[in-house]
């Protein structure tokens, strides 16, 4: 066995092993990003499974990998290392996927982020999807064929939008209707998020069965996917859930808000800049997650990989449902929770996604600086040396204004 803490390069001991004397104050004085930290993981904790904090600010234990393929499941963007959840998420993938060629109409499911090996804190992209519990399915069926890995990485999901109040009637389909109606209605299910014009055809076409409505909730961005959240386990007290999503179906005031012009209204002023978490922001547990050793046999980059029918690829199946055997599985004790360490240095200034950021398939708020260009003039007479195109810049999530009255019910969601 071996600790992923040999990829961050020393800053992870650093982070768990100095003592507890200087607790407060701590996420003050720290500058060492968690996302780094957790981004540097490689394979799971070797602890019992469990979820630890917040969607968006926590971390997993003994989490399990969702092999690459399945008979009706293919897993997305492998090089990001993010299929992995909680057994009970695993589980619950598994179980979506297997009915939809009877149910849907579709030969399976593409599976795009869950989780990291240990949760926590992501490099780029989603603000949530840190306990092992959040999953992106894609809005695009799964061809009847293995994508290869190349074709993962580059495949383009599809919009089912014209603009963000109309649905694109010629792309949404009866499949994609019954898929998240399907979807919602386990009952291991929280929340489901999409973007508001599908929120909206979701609701014209429910008829009288409409219970499962109210877990379907409107949100910026997810016109490419739905994003799925589950119920804290059972049994696992240092898991937060939260709260129940508003009693109805969400198809009246609150979708009407939605589609107005309300959301998306740029508040005056300066937009305040916030800090990167740190370790010290996560429950302390995190500590001992991140410091434990990988469970031997994690390390499956290869397995993730492999072709179905392949002694690699039925390791990693037989790996999972041995961690998933049921729907639920039983509840286990929370490890030892370690008492936070000081800080080493001083605060982090760039600023990472609140509890309310959009959270988009791609991400929608950038997490390192963008490089710019030199000044026109400079770049003339930089001839050879001047700076290289920048990065298309991506559209901001909508700002605070836009995110008050109904939009505060939801405001863990990433």
């Amino acid at each position: 066995m071996y600790r992923s803490v040999i990829v961050t390069g020393g800053l992870l001991m650093a982070a768990v092993s100095v003592p507890a004397a200087a607790e407060a104050g701590s996420a003050s004085k720290e500058t060492v990003a968690a996302k780094k930290l957790f981004g540097a993981a490689r394979a799971a904790a070797d602890l019992a499974p469990t979820s630890f904090g917040r969607y968006t600010r926590g971390c997993i234990a003994g989490a399990a990998a969702l092999p690459a393929d399945g008979a009706t499941w293919q897993a997305m963007r492998l090089d990001r290392n993010r299929n992995w959840g909680h057994p009970v998420l695993v589980n619950y993938i598994r179980q979506l996927a297997s009915g939809v060629p009877g149910e849907v109409g579709w030969k399976g499911l593409l599976i795009g982020d869950m989780s990291q090996p240990r949760g926590g804190p992501m490099l780029t992209g989603h603000a949530s999807h840190q306990i092992g519990l959040d999953v992106d399915i894609w809005l695009k069926p799964m061809p009847d064929r293995r994508l290869s890995r190349a074709e993962r990485q580059t495949m383009s999901a599809v919009s089912m939008i014209k603009d963000r109040r109309t649905i694109n009637s010629a792309i949404w389909t009866p499949q994609h209707f019954k898929l998240i109606k399907r979807a919602a209605s386990d009952p291991r299910v929280a929340r489901i998020f999409v973007h508001p014009a599908i929120k909206q055809a979701l609701c014209r076409s429910a008829g009288t069965d409409r219970s499962w409505l109210r877990r379907v909730r409107p949100w910026y961005g997810h016109n490419f996917h739905f994003h799925v959240r589950l119920k804290c386990p059972a049994g696992e007290s240092a898991c937060k859930n939260q709260s129940a999503p508003p009693p109805g179906d969400g198809c009246g005031k609150e979708l009407a808000w939605w589609l107005s012009d309300k959301p998306y209204r740029k508040k005056p002023g300066k937009k305040p800049k916030h800090r990167q978490l740190v370790l010290s922001d996560l429950p302390n547990a995190c500590r001992r997650v991140l410091a434990a050793n990988d469970r031997p046999g994690d390390d499956r980059r290869s397995e993730l990989s492999a072709k179905p029918g392949t002694a690699a690829n039925a390791r990693a199946n037989s790996a999972v449902r041995a961690a998933a055997p049921a729907v639920r599985p039983e509840p286990v004790s929370a490890p030892p929770v370690l008492k936070a360490a000081p800080a080493q240095v001083e605060a982090a200034l760039a600023p990472v996604p609140d509890s309310n950021g959009a959270d988009t398939f791609f991400a929608t708020r950038q997490t390192a600086p963008i490089p710019r260009r030199k000044p026109l003039q400079r770049r003339a007479a930089a001839g050879a040396q001047s700076a290289p195109a920048p990065i298309p810049r991506r559209k901001p999530p909508p700002p605070q204004q836009a995110r008050s009255g109904q939009v505060g019910k939801d405001s863990d969601v990433f």
